[in-house]
């Protein structure tokens, strides 16, 4: 097992299927992407480089593209949701949007596919 499989694993309830969720997404758009680490968090790596990690910390759920850019491509459509230059805060109860988790994993493939 995987990083993250063992870091999803160890969550419970609403959370676990919450953080299950976004990476489960991203591993569907970005299928070549592989568990690893990331600034010290279990994390999903793209072409040797961190993609995108989701951390629960006390009172919310966070996602790290690990882009300040991939986070302001997306920010116009998270009205409601705590930002801030590399996070996305969210809860179980207030997911992120599919379609703008899709753009956001999207952003920073290309990101790193760009170089």
């Amino acid at each position: 097992m995987g990083e993250v499989t063992v870091y999803v694993d160890s969550l419970e309830g609403p959370d676990r299927e919450a953080v299950r969720r976004v990476f489960d997404r991203a591993r569907a758009l970005v299928p070549e992407a592989e568990e690893g680490r990331g600034y010290g968090m279990p994390a999903l790596r793209y072409r040797g480089k961190p993609l995108l990690a989701v951390h629960a910390a006390k009172g919310h759920l966070g996602i790290y593209p690990f882009s300040p850019e991939a986070v302001e491509a997306v920010a116009s459509d998270l009205e409601g949701f705590s930002l801030s230059k590399g996070t996305i805060r969210f809860s179980a109860e207030q997911p992120v949007p599919d379609e703008v988790l899709d753009r956001l994993v999207e952003a920073r493939r290309a990101q790193i596919d760009g170089g």
